[in-house]
């Protein structure tokens, strides 16, 4: 559980850090992090991190793949989660 927990919270810093970069990015016309890639990271597990990047640097908000999208793909691993730990209880 520990290699979980480690992978988990490195996944959710890196979606965090990418919605910072992104945005950081996007403020000087630089060259940007790929939409696809912040949804892998999300789809990875980094859903968390990626959310409250999204909420604290009000960004990606207005885009419905995100603003729908992320929430959905995290409800999806909590219930997931849940699952699991329902069917090992067992």
């Amino acid at each position: 559980m520990t290699v979980l927990y480690a992978y988990l919270i490195i996944i959710n810093a890196a979606g965090f850090l990418f919605m910072l970069t992104d945005k950081r990015r996007a403020q000087r016309n630089l060259w940007r992090i790929p939409e696809r890639t912040l949804i892998a990271v999300a789809l990875l597990g980094g859903s968390l991190g990626a959310l409250l990047g999204m909420k604290l640097f009000r960004h990606k908000t207005k885009h419905d793949k995100f603003r729908i999208g992320i929430p959905i793909i995290l409800s999806v691993q909590i219930l997931f989660a849940v699952l699991i730990y329902i069917f090992i209880q067992k």
